[in-house]
């Protein structure tokens, strides 16, 4: 099968627009499509190769690879319930959001009812590593719709690791994202402990780097932390939601609740759209850190 030149992205937020001018650069006609049109025109405004589209139908239509990237599932469902339709026979849905296996299944029931090639397809990576061509997919469905879309995931992604043939990409995301996130919440309470003992965080930054119990990003939330900068790579409040679709999907062990409520704290003190690393600024105990 040739290699697709065309690809719709369906989502024109801080990852979607991401992934639509790092395909630009790398020679692909992109097709740039939001709810909000003036966001999908913002993100395209110099682009190469990227142009937003202001009618969904004809941002589908002739697309061979179609990647939804939006909020959550029931955002998803709505935009591409009715839309669906509209995708040329044989072109491959790749379901790029985080939603978790719940709503995952529901748009790959909604997919296999309409005869459209689906693929469960989260990634591991923000928009800093999609703009360098770094994510890495954690990718569930059929051998064949994998080996139509993937030379656009090789042109976004380091990795493309197929991990099964339902929704477990999905379910393989919120566990990397509760990892993730439970390693930053962590690092926060570490250098907390750090500050008690007059210990400084470099030492403690030498020491990790040190050994086996280095993890690039834990150290780099650390830097972050120190700095005080909190533009959003991965925002607290999304972090917050993956949280929440661990819990209605599988429930939370003790450790997780305790970090899904620093996140809520860490929200309901107004850093929500703050990177990850702003759970640094509520302290374990509930108050400012």
């Amino acid at each position: 099968m040739p290699e697709p030149s065309t690809v719709t992205v369906v989502g024109a937020g801080a990852l979607g627009a991401a992934m639509a001018a790092r395909l630009g650069e790398t020679g692909y006609e992109v097709r740039l499509w939001n709810r909000t049109a003036e966001r999908a025109r913002a993100a395209s405004a110099g682009v190469p190769g990227v142009t937003a589209v202001e009618s969904l139908g004809r941002a589908l239509t002739g697309a061979p690879v179609v990647i939804t990237v939006l909020r959550d599932g029931d955002a998803v469902a709505e935009v591409m319930s009715e839309a669906i339709t509209e995708l040329d026979p044989g072109a491959v849905w790749v379901q790029a959001s985080t939603i978790g296996p719940i709503s995952a299944r529901a748009l790959a029931d909604l997919a296999d009812e309409q005869g459209v090639p689906f693929l469960d397809a989260p990634v591991s990576g923000s928009t800093t590593p999609a703009r360098q061509g770094r994510l890495v997919w954690l990718v569930a469905g059929p051998e064949d719709a994998l080996d139509q879309a993937r030379p656009i995931l090789d042109a976004l992604g380091s990795s493309v690791l197929h991990v099964g043939t339902g929704v477990e990409g999905s379910a393989l995301k919120l566990v990397v994202n509760a990892w993730m996130t439970a390693a930053t919440v962590a690092m926060s309470d570490a250098l907390s402990l750090c500050d008690a003992l007059g210990l400084d965080h470099s030492t403690f930054a030498e020491a990790l780097e040190a050994g086996p119990l280095a993890m690039p990003y834990a150290l780099q939330k650390l830097q972050l932390m120190d700095q005080r900068s909190f533009e959003p790579g991965f925002a607290v409040q999304l972090a917050l939601k993956d949280i929440d679709l661990a819990r209605s999907s599988a429930g939370l062990s003790p450790l997780l609740q305790v970090v899904r409520d620093r996140l809520q704290r860490t929200v309901d003190a107004g850093h929500g759209r703050d990177d990850l690393a702003a759970v640094d600024l509520v302290s374990g105990d509930g108050g400012p850190a």
